[in-house]
């Protein structure tokens, strides 16, 4: 799989509200034969992940990815007429059934998933069957059950101050098929979609998907978006001619700064990716970072052709503490969950690994009796803090 990029979607100028500064993607022809709709769901659903592990959310929709065989346009759903089992497509809500997977066919040419979901699982299934060797350090429960129970908290795009409001006001431009959302200039998510006409039916959706920690708090704090406002050079512009030259270029170092300083963390070379079904030509993945402690972290889902050009994708910020808590469970497994070995590359000791595994929310991993020794230990301060 070649590395995730935004290639084929050009970046337009920022409209701001408050906190809030969303940058349009815009596609100079859309995706031919893939098209993007939206499933309405109105009742709490047990998600089947697919290993005999289920969890119960509530899901506002479901995205219904649709493809066809060839390399001719694909019309929208609302265009096509629809056989008595397909009724279900309409935009409305139904009672659905109880059970369903992260990503299932509903038809040969027809891929049900939810949106971000698949990214979320993917984290949340980390490591989850905890220690591999049977240490003397780890609990029963952990060498049994593994990280179960496993869980974070996120927040609905509606608690994110500001964002409904902009997502209200804001202009689609023409040909737009994604948008880069930030708030006080964190990048809070990355939403692209095959098609102009989806993105309008999609746009409001975004206030309906999951939000991190960070990006909630910095909502509330109504910290105001940089001034990013570029000036033309009036010295310079003698005739319309002129003027467009000196419009085009301002356009174009904003669409550079934004691609390669603003949105240069979104995708992480030293992450993973992982295939989730093929949908013809096409392939559903989701990523995850390397839990970096020193830059952006975020994890995703995407839908890309056979030349990785990105048809769909969705991603989700990981907080500060979501990053650390990856990051322990990737330096643990990296050294076969030993902890003084995985202490060491870390430059602590067994104990300060002890404390930062308590403290991330993972102390119920370890042995009573080993935790109460490590915390005596740093309470005589001989657990050293280094990252």
């Amino acid at each position: 799989m070649k590395p995730l990029t935004l290639a084929g979607l050009t970046t337009r100028p920022a409209q701001t509200w408050g906190s809030v500064r969303l940058v349009p993607l815009v596609r100079r022809a859309p995706v031919p034969d893939l098209r993007l709709h939206r499933r309405v769901y109105d009742e709490p659903s047990v998600v089947d992940v697919g290993d005999g592990t289920v969890y119960t959310s509530f899901i506002p929709h479901a995205f219904v990815a649709t493809w066809t065989d060839t390399d001719g346009p694909a019309a929208a759903y609302g265009t096509r007429l629809l056989e008595k089992d397909d009724a279900g497509l309409v935009s409305r809500n139904l009672p659905i059934k109880v059970r369903r997977r992260m990503a299932r066919r509903v038809a040969k040419d027809r891929l049900r998933f939810l949106p971000l979901h698949l990214a979320v699982e993917g984290y949340l299934a980390l490591h989850f069957g905890g220690p591999e060797i049977a240490w003397e350090e780890w609990s029963q429960r952990a060498l049994r059950g593994g990280l179960s129970p496993r869980s974070e908290r996120t927040y609905l795009g509606l608690a994110v101050q500001g964002l409904e409001d902009a997502l209200g006001i804001f202009e689609v431009h023409p040909g737009q098929c994604g948008v880069m959302v930030y708030v006080a200039d964190a990048l809070a998510a990355a939403f692209v979609v095959p098609h102009p006409d989806d993105y309008r039916a999609l746009h409001a959706t975004l206030v309906e998907d999951l939000f991190g920690e960070t990006i909630y708090q910095y909502g509330l704090l109504n910290l105001p978006a940089a001034d990013m406002d570029v000036r033309i050079d009036g010295t310079r512009v003698r005739s319309l001619a002129d003027l467009r030259a000196q419009a085009g270029r301002r356009q174009a170092e904003w669409a550079a700064f934004h691609d390669e300083v603003m949105a240069g963390e979104l995708f992480d070379p030293d992450g993973t990716y992982q295939a989730v079904q093929h949908l013809n030509r096409f392939e559903l993945g989701r990523f995850l970072p390397s839990f970096s402690l020193r830059r952006e972290n975020h994890i995703g889902e995407a839908i890309t052709d056979k030349r990785g050009r990105v048809a769909y994708l969705k991603s989700f910020r990981l907080s500060d503490g979501q990053v650390r808590r990856g990051y322990l469970l990737t330096r643990l497994a990296a050294h076969g969950w030993n902890l003084e070995e995985a202490a060491t590359a870390l430059g602590t000791n067994a104990a300060g690994l002890g404390m930062r595994l308590e403290r991330a929310g993972f102390g119920y991993l370890l042995c009573q009796d080993v935790l109460d020794h490590y915390r005596a230990q740093h309470r005589r301060g001989t657990a050293p803090e280094k990252r």
